[in-house]
Order: C-alpha cells, then sequence, then structure tokens
C-alpha cells in the first residue's frame, strides 16, 4: 500500500488551545477519506496542515513518503475545494477552471482544451462561457470541483464542500462525488459534521474530537463498532446503554433500529414519538436512562406516557472502553 498523507505526532497549538493534539494517521493513495468531528475537533486544521496553509507546532506531515513541512501551498500536490467556492465572479467558467493551468504558465488553447475536459468530468459541458452569478448552487460547487482536479493533483482536500447545498441537491452531490473519486482514482480528504455524508461516501473515516482522533475505521466499523461513548452518540445516535442495564462490565453501544419494543423485556416508559416518514422514533426512560428506538414503518407506534418492555439480540450489543 502506497501511504498518500502521513501524520506523525502531529499537534497545532494556538496559545494554550491544542487545536490538533498529537495526531497519528496514514491515507492510502487512491483512498476516499474523511475527517469527521464537531465544529472546533480538529479537523478542517489538519485540512489546511496538509494544504500548507497553516503549519503543525509539534511533528511531522508527509506526502508520498516526502516531508512537507515548510513546503509552500504551491509547491504541493494536492489541491483544496472549499465550502464556499472561491470562484472569481468577473472571470467567466472555463477561465475559472484554467486559472491554476494559466498561472503554471500553459498556452491558452491546451489550458481551454483542459478546462473543457474538466467541465465535461463534472457534466458542465457547453458551460465555459458562462459567469458564476449565472449557474445554480450546484453548478458552481461542479465548477470549483473542476478547478481543483484540472491541475490533476495527486491529493483533492475538500472542507465542507456540500455544506451550503439543500439536502437534495447534497444527497445528489454525494453520489457525484463518490463516482468522480473513483473515475480519476485519486486521494479524496473530505471534511465533514455530518455522519450521513462520511457514512455514504468514504472509504475509512477518522473521527475527530477535541483536537485528536478517537477512532478510525470503515463506515461499518464506526457505524456498528463504535469504540467510545463519544462515536456512539455522535455518528448515528446510538444508545449507550450504562451496564446496571446490560450486565457488561462496561458501557455498550446498541443503534436504536435494533432495539425492540414489546409486552416484555427491560421496563421502560416512552416520553416522546416522532414520526420520520420511512420510520417513527421514539425516545424512552429506561431507570433513568434515555434510550431511543427505530420503528419502521407499519409498525406498531406507542404513545407518550406508556409503558413498554425493551429487548435486543445479544449479538446487536456493542461493548466500549471507557473514553471521551
Amino acid at each position: 500500500m502506497t501511504v498518500a498523507v502521513s501524520f506523525t505526532g502531529v499537534s497545532r497549538h494556538f496559545g494554550t488551545v491544542r487545536a490538533v493534539d498529537g495526531v497519528d494517521l496514514d491515507i492510502a493513495e487512491g483512498e476516499f477519506f474523511a475527517m469527521l468531528g464537531p465544529s472546533g475537533s480538529g479537523k478542517t486544521t489538519c485540512l489546511r496542515l496538509i494544504a500548507g496553509f497553516d503549519q503543525p507546532s509539534d511533528g511531522d506531515i508527509r506526502l508520498f513518503g516526502q516531508s512537507v513541512r515548510g513546503v509552500p501551498p504551491y509547491r504541493r500536490a494536492v489541491n483544496t475545494v472549499f465550502q464556499d467556492y472561491a470562484l472569481f465572479p468577473h472571470l467567466d467558467v472555463r477561465d475559472n477552471v484554467a486559472y491554476g493551468l494559466m498561472i503554471a504558465g500553459k498556452p491558452r488553447a491546451e489550458r481551454y482544451r483542459e478546462a473543457e475536459a474538466a467541465l465535461e468530468m463534472v457534466a458542465l459541458p457547453g458551460y465555459g462561457a458562462r459567469k458564476p452569478g449565472q449557474l445554480s448552487g450546484g453548478q458552481r460547487q461542479r465548477v470549483a470541483l473542476a478547478r481543483a482536479i484540472v491541475n490533476r493533483p495527486r491529493v483533492l482536500l475538500l472542507d465542507e464542500p456540500l455544506g451550503a447545498l439543500d439536502l437534495k441537491l447534497r444527497e445528489a452531490m454525494q453520489e457525484e462525488l463518490r463516482a468522480l473519486q473513483r473515475q480519476l482514482g485519486i486521494t479524496f480528504v473530505f471534511v465533514t459534521h455530518d455522519q450521513g455524508e462520511a457514512l455514504s461516501m468514504a472509504d475509512r473515516i477518522a473521527v475527530f474530537n477535541e483536537g485528536r482522533i478517537v477512532q478510525v475505521g470503515s463506515p461499518e466499523d464506526i457505524y456498528y463498532r463504535p469504540a467510545v461513548p463519544f462515536v456512539a452518540g455522535f455518528v448515528g445516535s446510538s444508545n449507550v446503554l450504562p451496564p446496571a442495564l446490560t450486565g457488561l462490565a462496561v458501557p455498550a453501544a446498541l443503534r436504536p433500529e435494533a432495539l425492540r419494543l414489546g409486552p416484555e423485556g427491560l421496563p421502560a416508559t416512552v416520553t416522546a414519538v416522532s414520526f420520520l416518514g420511512a420510520a417513527t422514533r421514539v425516545a424512552l426512560d429506561a431507570g433513568g436512562t434515555r434510550v431511543s428506538a427505530l420503528i419502521p414503518r407499519g409498525g406498531p407506534r406507542p404513545w407518550p406516557g406508556e409503558a413498554v418492555g425493551l429487548s435486543w439480540d445479544e449479538a446487536d450489543l456493542h461493548p466500549m472502553k471507557v473514553g471521551p
């Protein structure tokens, strides 16, 4: 396996604030890798460190085996797509896409040809003469992607690139980004606070909290086998059951869809019921522990105040280490 991006003991301090605190991480060449976490968890700072917009206080970052400490952004084999797209409003789409090629000194005919090819790749053929102001949000996102990939970077960094889009368009762009990454075969490093984006697109996910990585794994590992309670609560809003409810020695994660409601089982009281369309979310109090269950469409719906029994399959219960 060729390692595209490597962090070794990387920290970034701003005064007394440890924005990134001792991160070790390897990202493989050709991998779609997501950095997931709440605001202020350190994920965007890590992206800026890869791009060269910032420098680590401690540790080292390597791109394809070469240290990039002190190497300016324009000398790194990476490009960045930002949430606000950062398009030049006075330039047409073709010149926006070709801007990096112009800076690199390529002849106009060559850079325009490559820009048109990049626009084809993001499903915007024939849009070269338009200005950014004439495009929808999704189209501007595609232009930003075309501008980033036209230089053929070895690593593409994406900083919350779908955050400004509405839900339906964001879901469509998730599919398009994944397909584009497979087509290009280059390393994507995607920063997001949206668990759905990370789970649906990434080969692997690093979950950040308070400047540290608390778990790295496949989407399935992160969702079904959270390592610590923070991951269980942040990704998919899993129930964290204390030992008193499970008989285990440590807290355990149980996904809401794995929890069954019936006349028998652990006594609980329904506190709220929320209709979600394809399912109904039921909030419950189980001896002072708040839990939630998802009932598929068509299943019996309890009502607030109703006493029910909770049960689950032992195989769906995932023990966790005590941690953040």
